[in-house]
Formats: structure tokens, sequence, C-alpha cells
């Protein structure tokens, strides 16, 4: 486009912050609908769960295969192309017929937002403000975890009081992912073109020789806080309406956005403090959040409930913020793509594996007792973590590393 209607590096940077806005608000859309569509075509909570991870294994070989694809063909024809694939999976939802509807539409998804994830990270550290270094990195952070919060929120909101509840919110989506591929059209390239391209494509994990121990240190929470986001996003309405008896579908999907911004609570509010402590405190809510989680199970208290998510996601944010700066620092900066890289993979087979044997077990041993055993072997994870960050010593200060280098390496990450 002509020069002229390239709008400046400020305005781009919003824009982009909206368009990852968009894409995190549909990723959590669909989740207080999982109820209805299993209500309407009879399938199991083990198909239920399937639908829900498709997704992540989706994102996961997207962002593997073509996460640095914007590093060769330049950031905006990568975001707006996802942005159009994301529609895609909009309209798919809105025409689903079926189960196996639902599996495609969350297949494409997850290749829209996994394609868009590294483009849109690059992007909003290309164009922070100079006069606010870090800028970027926090917004990746705070906007996808805000995003998928209130893509819960404004999901339930609909399907209960708006019109057509199986199609309404996939359309004002649908239009969202489209406005936000025309405007970002507007916005100014930072990356120059380069060969390369297919090259990139091929997947490749490593782990850092220096990044192994302290990953397994921290092992306990990474997996504790993404099996906890993935019970919250695949069953957390389930819960609510089979354990709690609470059928409206905005207050079950309530559930997810409460979770959801203490985990932005955690993580801003910790943002900035050393690892340990920071791992001490979430892994303690994490700890705390999960048990009295299953204490308002017990006893059907749909308060205690939300009050307990809120703790919860409170030591979501906040550990897994702990378990990215003991890590990041390891690796030696032409490192830290492939310790990103590895990460990715681990985070995302706790998000959804766990998630999906616990959909295979309702129908065996029920969905409390299901519940039960799952939040159990959350809490203790969180236990074993908060136990090793409390026994380990604590980096000396000629190890310790550059803490703004740390703050905005940490907020990448998540």
């Amino acid at each position: 486009m002509p020069g002229s209607f390239r709008v400046s590096r400020t305005a781009a940077f919003w824009l982009v912050t909206a368009a990852l806005l968009v894409l995190m608000f549909a990723a959590s859309a669909p989740s207080p609908l999982y109820v209805v569509y299993q209500a309407r075509w009879h399938f199991s909570a083990g198909m239920l769960t399937t639908v829900f991870a498709v997704y992540a294994v989706f994102l996961l070989l997207a962002l593997l295969t073509l996460g640095s694809l914007s590093d060769y063909l330049g950031r905006r024809p990568v975001m707006i192309g996802a942005l159009v694939v994301e529609a895609v999976a909009m309209l798919v939802f809105a025409e689903a017929r079926s189960v196996g509807w639902l599996l495609a539409a969350r297949a494409v998804q997850g290749l829209a937002t996994g394609i868009a994830t590294g483009a849109i990270a690059a992007a909003l550290v290309d164009l922070e403000p100079e006069n606010r270094p870090g800028l970027g990195a926090l917004i990746n952070g705070a906007a996808s975890t805000a995003g998928l919060a209130f893509g819960a929120f404004g999901s339930g909101l609909l399907v209960e009081y708006g019109p057509a509840p199986r199609v309404t919110v996939f359309v004002v989506l649908l239009a969202a992912s489209l406005a936000a591929a025309v405007v970002l059209v507007c916005i100014p390239e930072t990356v120059t073109r380069r060969p390369g391209a297919a090259g990139s494509l091929l997947p490749q994990v490593r782990l850092p020789r220096a990044s192994r121990g302290p990953l397994v240190a921290v092992l306990p929470a990474l997996v504790a806080v993404w099996a906890l986001g993935g019970l919250y996003l695949s069953l957390a309405p389930t819960l609510a309406a089979g354990i709690l008896h609470v059928q409206n579908h905005f207050v079950a999907g309530l559930a997810i956005t409460t979770m959801m911004s203490g985990a932005v609570a955690g993580s801003l509010t910790m943002r900035g403090r050393a690892a340990r402590p920071t791992l001490i405190i979430g892994s303690t809510a994490l700890a705390a959040g999960a048990a009295a989680t299953l204490a308002a199970l017990g006893l059907h208290n749909t308060a205690l409930f939300f009050a307990a998510s809120a703790v919860a996601g409170y030591g979501f944010g906040a550990a897994f913020l702990g378990a990215l700066t003991t890590i990041v620092p390891t690796a030696a900066p032409a490192e830290r793509a492939e310790l990103f890289a590895a990460l990715y993979v681990l985070n995302y087979l706790a998000f959804c594996v766990p998630a999906v044997i616990a959909g295979f077990t309702v129908p065996h041993a029920g969905l409390l007792r299901t519940a039960v055993v799952y939040g159990s072997v959350v809490t203790a994870l969180a236990l074993i973590s908060l136990t090793v960050a409390v026994m380990r010593k604590p980096r000396n200060r000629q190890q310790q590393p550059n803490h703004e280098e740390l703050r905005t390496e940490a907020t990448v990450g998540s």
C-alpha cells in the first residue's frame, strides 16, 4: 500500500494487540458451548475433551512448523493469513451440525492460532514504543490471558441471552477476525523478506543442556499449571452444571473467566520479583485453590467454587511466571528459541492430555470422582513444586541474571 495509508508504529502496536485479543477471545469462546453441544448431539465426556484437545494439538503442530515463518515472509502477511484461517474456523463453528464439524473447527482454529502466535509476539516487540521497553512482552502475556478470560465471559453471555446461541458468538468472531485482518494491512512491516522459509518448516525440539536441571526442578509446577488450565477450559462448565447444578450458561462460563482473571492478576502482581519467591507464592496459591475447589465441589457450594477458582488462577499466573523466570536465564540468547519450543511442547501436552484422560474416565468413574482425582493430582504437584522451591538454594548474587531482561523473556514465554 502507499505510505500514506500506513499507520504509525504506536497505532500499529495497539492494532496488533487487538488482533491478539480477537484470537484469544475466540480460543475460549467454544468452552461455554460444550455442554450445549453435548446435550444436542449426545456425545461422551471423552469426546468433549477430545474436541478441546484437538485445538492444542494442531496449535502445537503449527508452532513447531510455521512458528518462525514471519522471520522470512514478514510479520504482516503471516498475521493476516492466520486471521483469515481463524475466520474460516469461525464459519465452520457457526455451521456445525455434528461433533465432526466441531473437531474440524477446532483443528483449523488451532492452526490459525499457532501460525499467529510467533508472528504476533515478535511484532509486538518490534513495534513497542521506544520509550517503553518491555511493553511488547508484557502485552503479549497479559493480553493472551485476558483474551481467554473475556472470551469465555462474552461467549457465555451470548449463549445464555443472545439469539441463536450456537451461531451468534461465531458470527461476531468471524466478523472481528476479518476486520482485524483488514486493519493489519495498514501497519508497517518490520521484517525484510529473505529466503529460507521452506527450511524453517522442519520442526526441531531441543533443550539446552544448561536448562535441563532447572526444568526438572520446575516441572511439577508447569504440569500442575497447565493441567489446571486444561481442566477449566474443557470441563469447568460441565462441572458447574453437573455437580453444582448451575443451569445458566453465562454463570458456568464465568468459572473460566474467574480462573483466567486470577492468572492475569498473579502474573502482573508478581512481575519483577525474583524467581524463587514467585514460585513459592504461586505454588502455595495453586495448591490452596485446587484443594478449595475440590471442597467446593464436594459441598456443592457455588460461591466457594468461584472463590477457589480465583485463588487457583492467581497461583496459575504466579507459578508459571516463577517457573519461566527460573528457566529462561539458563539459556544463551541463541538458544532461547529452542528452549521456548521445548516448553511449548511440554505445556500443551500437560494442557490437553490430562483433560482427555479425565474426559474418558467420567463415564466409568463419574464426574465428581474424576474431578476429585484430577484436582488431587494438581494439588499434589503444586505441593511438590512448593517443597522443591523452598529447599532449592537461591542463585548467588554473581549468578543473578539481568532483571529487566528476565522479566521481558519470561513474559514473552507466557
